[in-house]
């Protein structure tokens, strides 16, 4: 092999040598990228995770705080209640299955065929209406339906308004054969009592569509407590209706109520 073959051999190694040497360095640059990239792409999907559990968190604690509150209410009702005073407003233990069992302890037959034609076509579904309507506006159910027990003998009616009229309490009437107001359905109707006893237990707003003709000639927060209701036991004497004892009564009726499904 002479010089210059010598040479050009040389030559070609070195092409060789400085390919692969470039070859490594791109891959190795590649590769540095990727693992940059990757690494990105963990804190990214660390952050995420992380910012998913600390919502989980938050909520959780937002939750356990409500339920707390839920438990302090129902407590500072029931110490009102022990001290002898009903509010109409708060939680309550009464479940629809109570209220149905009240009504048929009365002996009354329910109107089915009536009330039917409102909505309510048994007495689960006219309980449950009580139950939705009154949580709807924080009311407690017992309150409304036993009033409604108590102003219709039961669903039977015999007063100055009918049963077809869905008037549950007597709302506007006054006597004399005035027959009150009329609703267009049992929900309607049961939904004007609830937002009437409101306008009587608190000034807080309506949380629903007002229904109640009468909501605004009411003095808000002037009957806090179901005893209040009659205007003579009142200490502002105002109230829903003037029979004497006319709350005391209704008290009567949802301890016999609750004692009854205890």
């Amino acid at each position: 092999m002479n010089l210059e073959e010598i040479w050009k051999w040389l030559k070609g190694k070195r092409n060789t040598f400085f390919a692969e040497a470039a070859t490594a360095f791109i891959l190795i640059a590649v590769l540095g990228v990727a693992g940059i990239t990757a690494g990105r792409s963990g804190i990214t999907k660390s952050s995420e995770v992380e910012s998913v559990r600390t919502k989980a968190e938050a909520n959780k604690v937002e939750e356990q705080e409500q339920e707390n509150a839920e438990k302090k209410q129902e407590t500072q009702t029931e110490e009102v209640i022990a001290d002898g005073q009903y509010p109409i407003m708060g939680q309550s233990s009464v479940t629809t299955e109570q209220m149905v069992s009240y009504f048929q302890s009365s002996g009354k037959a329910y109107p089915a065929e009536s009330l039917a034609k409102g909505g309510a076509d048994s007495i689960e579904t006219f309980c449950r209406i009580y139950v939705e309507e009154a949580q709807a506006e924080g009311v407690r159910p017992e309150v409304a339906f036993v009033q409604t027990m108590k102003e219709t003998g039961f669903l039977q009616y015999g007063g100055d308004a009918s049963i077809e009229q869905f008037n549950f309490a007597g709302l506007g009437t006054t006597g004399g054969g005035v027959p009150g107001n009329s609703y267009p359905d049992v929900r309607t109707g049961v939904r004007a009592q609830i937002q009437h006893l409101k306008a009587y237990a608190t000034a807080d707003p309506l949380a629903q569509e007002c229904v109640d003709d009468r909501y605004e000639y009411v003095q808000k927060g002037s009957a806090p407590y179901v005893q209040w209701l009659g205007q003579k036991e009142n200490p502002q004497g105002a109230g829903w209706a003037t029979a004497e004892n006319y709350g005391y009564s209704i008290v009567e009726m949802i301890s016999h109520l609750k004692g009854k499904n205890s």
